[in-house]
């Protein structure tokens, strides 16, 4: 790419060995990945960079996966502007990079008079935000909708667009098309250092960019400080939500999301169907240090009381997980997403709910961002015209015909030796999920690529098997596969015993 400015061509090799990008994205979320295939339809040279060994491991695997309406967030906010057009923009982006989505509709329940000005404020807000379908409803209607809802509740705030999906599925599926399109992806890289040199930055005294995307989720206020270690803009803390999720056998229970009325600490605990067909019950919200993602009974006690007042019959026996997730609470109580003083450098920081719903139109919103730069810097950028918004679909082999099923088992003979009982999730497809663009290399990066693990047993079968597989595929010892994060090997040592 031409600087017209300089007649540089600053994405040529900058030192011998380095490339200088254009854009350098720190973050592998949803919504650092959704900018990095967004930016990939132009010709930019682009890396993703992230500090874990996979993408989609900050808040992006542990949340409600829900694709809220909009009506929420005040309509004059920027979380309320890109919630609703980013809600809009789910059922194409879902067909282009194939994966689970479905509008099955909110229902915020509400019992009193107070809880029904609640009611109110959010309707007239989402019309403002032109929300379709928004429609406040009485005890009458609510019963026929979801018969098992406590009594005492008398109105609900009914949003039809409301939907659910895979969040790090999202992820992935943004990251596995960038990448088809150019993009570069380094993982296990913790930035610790940027430094700014003119038209560049000079990350960790390596990877030369012209422009740097702070997508860092959590630590963005982090990221932030190593270039203006006086910033005050960008303020985060950590709310803790934790939740229980509920065997499939459950899923009759509710056929839509249901939320109790809001409060100050957010959207309030909800219990939803899942994308595969399980049960969601959560989140509380609790203050705690960043990396604090535990469980503890007193949070977990909180949500099924909560659960409790909407639905009485919570079938808790059938629990088969529970797990947190962590939200970055910006100062500001609304999404920043902006240029900072330090020019070429945009924070996009406390991105908390609605992050996932608001992330396509997030993308949308920095790429203009970033194109409004190159034009007051007078840089040239063209449209890539050999860009490609589809992504492969991956096989589902469960869901298919007898006939289909047996024309892929002749195709490749490990279609027909199913790795997960829960999830009939076969070899196949594992194998195809570790070699990919954005392949998994971890069981958790299998797990959530094609859901082995994701049952009843939560791997208790097949995760020895998904060891053998991730070890043969990626050329490692089996005490080298990894479960999630940096060293969690779940095989220490091998032993060998002698015959007797």
């Amino acid at each position: 790419m031409k600087d017209q400015s300089t007649g540089c061509y600053h994405n040529l090799i900058s030192k011998v060995g380095e490339t200088m990008y254009d854009v350098a994205i720190i973050g592998a979320g949803v919504v650092g990945t959704l900018i990095a295939r967004s930016l990939a339809k132009y010709e930019l040279k682009i890396i993703i960079l992230d500090k874990e060994n996979d993408v989609a491991c900050g808040a992006t695997k542990a949340n409600s996966a829900l694709i809220h309406a909009g009506y929420d967030a005040p309509f004059d906010s920027l979380r309320g502007q890109l919630n609703a057009k980013g809600n809009e923009l789910y059922t194409q982006l879902s067909k282009e990079l194939n994966f689970s989505f479905e509008r099955i509709g909110s229902l915020v329940l509400g019992e009193g008079s107070e809880d029904y000005k609640t009611l109110e404020r959010l309707y007239e807000n989402g019309i403002k935000l032109n929300i379709p379908g928004l429609k406040l409803i009485d005890r009458e209607e609510l019963a026929l909708m979801e018969p098992g809802v406590n009594v005492k509740f008398q109105h609900a705030l009914y949003a039809p667009t409301a939907g659910i999906t895979e969040p790090w599925e999202v992820a992935i599926a943004a990251c596995e098309n960038a990448m088809d399109n150019g993009v570069e992806l380094r993982l296990n890289y913790a930035v610790n250092s940027i430094k700014k040199d003119n038209f560049k930055y000079r990350i960790n005294d390596e990877i030369e960019t012209k422009l740097v995307i702070n997508c860092a989720g959590i630590y963005a206020d982090y990221i932030y400080s190593l270039i203006s270690p006086n910033q005050d803009r960008v303020k985060l803390s950590a709310r803790r939500g934790q939740y229980y999720l509920l065997d499939k056998s459950a899923s009759n229970i509710v056929k839509h999301i249901l939320f109790t009325c809001p409060t100050e600490k957010g959207k309030g605990t909800i219990i939803s169907p899942t994308a595969h067909g399980n049960i969601i019950i959560g989140p509380n919200s609790e203050q705690v240090q960043k990396d604090d993602t535990s469980t503890t009974f007193t949070g977990l006690f909180e949500v099924l009381g909560k659960a409790r007042k909407m639905i009485s019959e919570v079938p808790v026996e059938l629990n088969i997980a529970n797990f947190s997730g962590i939200r970055a609470e910006p100062s500001t109580r609304d999404f920043i997403i902006e240029e900072s003083n330090e020019k070429r450098f945009v924070n996009v920081a406390g991105i908390k709910s609605p992050g996932l719903s608001s992330a396509p139109a997030i993308a949308e919103y920095v790429t203009d961002l970033v194109l409004q730069i190159y034009q007051r810097e007078s840089w040239v950028v063209e449209k890539n015209k050999v860009f490609s918004p589809l992504r492969k679909a991956r096989y589902h082999f469960a869901s298919l015909s007898s006939d289909k099923q047996e024309h892929l088992i002749k195709l490749d003979p490990r279609f027909a030796h199913i790795i997960c009982r829960c999830e009939t999730i076969s070899e196949a497809e594992i194998v195809d999920a570790i070699h990919r663009n954005c392949g998994a290399k971890t069981i958790n990066g299998v797990k959530r690529r094609v859901r082995p693990g994701a049952g009843r047993c939560q791997g208790g079968f097949c995760g020895p098997k998904i060891i053998d597989i991730l070890s043969r595929e990626l050329n490692i010892d089996r005490t080298k596969v990894e479960h999630e994060r940096g060293g969690s090997y779940p095989i220490m040592k091998e032993r060998k015993y002698e015959k007797l």
